[in-house]
């Protein structure tokens, strides 16, 4: 496939899902841990917005911090059509280098790392915002090819995930190859963020992802553990569990979401008055409701 061709079908793709997002999906979650919706398509606007005097011959240097920061303003899906359109035109630009940030690179190179970015943040997108994934089996099969031969460099500089193997379909393979989960959805992003702010004892991260009803049942004292209802009660309950726990570490080794509910495997560790880490290792039953988590049943091996 032509490699402008290529670039710009991954270009229209990105943007007819843009052209998706519902008013109040801009602060959902993506598979991109770091990024809400309106961050992921800042940053694939700012790609394509640099498109344009890198294809003409400008250096990073040149175009300077012209183009940080927020790039959407108030209406986003005007900026990114208007970024898409200006991209598709400097695509074709007759150049011999382009200057990137590690040295000069061909054209076609640096179009074909845009495509695979747009691809790939393109089905990042559509998994917030409960689209239909649209990754074309032509271009899924451009950015395979080219990706398997970079795969390790990409990988050794830290710029992908470590891969998810095991899938079939060609284009899960190519998302997991991305170190994507295909079957990610908001819930499982919801439940990951849960487990990482409870991690690092961030009491406030933890409660807005709470629902104001939600219960949690501790797993002390034996047998039963204790009941806590209301945001409030379950509140003072973590804060407590928080201050009175030297280092605390909450690692996630598993999580399962079918539906509304999901199954979390974790061990739980503290330090010793010796010096040594002790820990227990359990189970979160958890119920979710309205992007948020409405019940936490833990239970801990014996």
């Amino acid at each position: 496939m032509d490699v402008v061709e290529l670039h710009n079908r991954t270009v229209d793709g990105f943007v007819r899902l843009v052209n998706e997002v519902g008013p109040d999906q801009w602060s959902a979650p993506t598979p991109c841990s770091d990024w809400d919706v309106r961050a992921l398509v800042n940053h694939v606007v700012g790609e394509e917005r640099w498109t344009v005097p890198l294809m003409e011959g400008k250096t990073i240097a040149e175009v300077g911090d012209s183009l940080d920061g927020d790039l959407l303003g108030d209406d986003p899906v005007t900026a990114a059509s208007a970024a898409a359109r200006a991209a598709r035109d400097a695509a074709a630009a007759p150049i011999d280098k382009v200057h990137l940030s590690y040295g000069d690179e061909d054209p076609p190179e640096y179009l074909r790392q845009l495509a695979a970015d747009h691809l790939i943040h393109g089905w990042d997108l559509a998994a917030a915002i409960g689209a239909a994934p649209q990754l074309d089996p032509e271009l899924v099969d451009e950015v395979a090819t080219w990706f398997a031969e970079r795969d390790e460099l990409y990988r050794s500089a830290g710029m992908v995930a470590d891969p998810l193997a095991g899938f079939t379909d060609p284009a899960d393979q190519l998302i997991g190859a991305f170190g994507r989960d295909p079957r990610w959805s908001t819930s499982t992003g919801l439940v990951a963020r849960f487990g990482a702010a409870f991690d690092r004892q961030d009491l406030e991260a933890v409660m807005a992802l709470v629902t104001d009803d939600c219960v949690f049942e501790s797993t002390s004292p034996a047998p039963d553990g204790a009941r806590f209802e209301g945001a409030a009660d379950v509140r003072a309950e973590w804060e407590k569990l928080f201050a009175n726990t030297a280092n605390p570490r909450f690692e996630t080794e598993e999580a399962v979401v079918l539906g509304d509910r999901a199954f979390v495997r974790w061990q739980y560790s503290w330090q010793e008055p010796s010096g040594q880490r002790g820990h227990v290792r359990g189970v979160d039953v958890l119920r979710l409701r309205d992007g948020k988590i409405a019940e936490k049943l833990s239970y801990v091996k014996g």
